[in-house]
């Protein structure tokens, strides 16, 4: 486990944090969310029921009792909300996502290890935040941000723009990349996605150009042979995240891009919103090609394309040209 489980923490959340990894399979960014959401709950409820008169981020909650649980009422959780919102200032979406990882938590203590009579968040009723549209780049502009990456005389590079324009892949996804994962006879390659999912990434001409171009770089460094990693950086070990994120970011403030908010993982949206748009790819389709785990979550592209035809309409010429007399037939 990470450093979240800890002596510090009651012995229940720790319980918790081994379930939600080894049984659900969560990711250990989706775990530290929940772990941080978790432990200002409990914080908050020991603070008030016990009148402790100091900061918040001071309260030792490793003494919490695990039969307090079960006082627990949806009031409370109200009452946390918020809190979260008049004093800490969170946007809906930092609400939104406490709750959610309530939700798991109790669900935890009521069907698992049955520590709770009752799920106190069953009577939640909390609007569901409105998902925005996300950003992404126009094929004009993807097509200045490969030139910009084709120019930077880096092959791996310009490799790494291509897999994320192209295949739609995480950041996460693209790091972890192995040469043996690369299939050239079916032109396809194996990524390992959220939860420790495999799935196959099928590449066009042009990942495949990209890709045997750099390979040929990448293979004559007898250097970096015993390193598997697909992409390496200068000291011949697997890239990290961060490198890739300022390769990208480099790029696009070469291609005048800088300063719209792009990052790698709207590169992914930008992927998945031309394939659309573009391409003969449907919504399910897509949620295979994204590795997504519902249906729900690869829609939003669909709405992302009906507000480019309301926008299309709207930007017409003659779209505020109106009859001059309403009274005439």
């Amino acid at each position: 486990m990470n450093n979240y489980n800890t002596p510090e923490n009651p012995e229940f959340l720790n319980e918790y944090l081994v379930h939600i990894k080894l049984v659900q399979l969560l990711s250990e960014r989706t775990i530290q969310g929940y772990y941080e959401d978790i432990r200002l709950f409990l914080r908050y409820i020991y603070q008030n029921r016990h009148d402790i008169d100091s900061d918040i981020t001071d309260i030792d909650i490793s003494a919490f009792p695990r039969s307090e649980l079960r006082d627990i009422t949806v009031t409370d959780i109200y009452n946390f909300i918020f809190y979260v919102s008049d004093e800490r200032h969170n946007s809906d979406k930092a609400r939104y996502r406490k709750i959610s990882s309530l939700r798991s938590f109790f669900k935890y203590l009521d069907k698992v290890t049955h520590t709770i009579d009752r799920d106190p968040t069953k009577d939640l009723d909390i609007p569901v935040p409105k998902k925005s549209l996300p950003k992404f780049l126009s094929l004009n502009e993807s097509m200045r941000l490969l030139a910009a990456s084709d120019s930077s005389e880096s092959k791996r590079d310009y490799c790494i723009i291509t897999l994320f324009l192209n295949c739609g892949m995480r950041l996460s996804e693209l790091v972890g990349i192995n040469i043996k994962d690369i299939d050239f006879t079916e032109n396809r390659m194996k990524v390992l996605g959220k939860g420790n999912k495999e799935r196959m990434v099928y590449l066009n001409d042009a990942c495949i150009d990209a890709l045997k171009k750099y390979l040929e770089i990448r293979t004559a460094d007898t250097k970096a042979q015993l390193e598997p990693a697909l992409f390496i950086s200068n000291q011949r070990r697997r890239i990290s995240k961060r490198r890739v994120q300022q390769i990208v970011e480099d790029t696009l403030t070469a291609a005048g891009l800088d300063g719209k908010g792009i990052t790698t993982h709207k590169l992914r949206h930008t992927a998945a919103t031309l394939m659309y748009q573009y391409g003969d790819a449907d919504v399910l389709t897509l949620k295979e090609l994204l590795g997504h785990a519902s249906v729900s979550t690869t829609e939003i592209y669909t709405h992302l394309s009906n507000e480019n035809v309301r926008n299309a309409v709207e930007s017409n010429p003659l779209a505020h040209v109106k009859s001059e007399d309403d009274n005439k037939d």
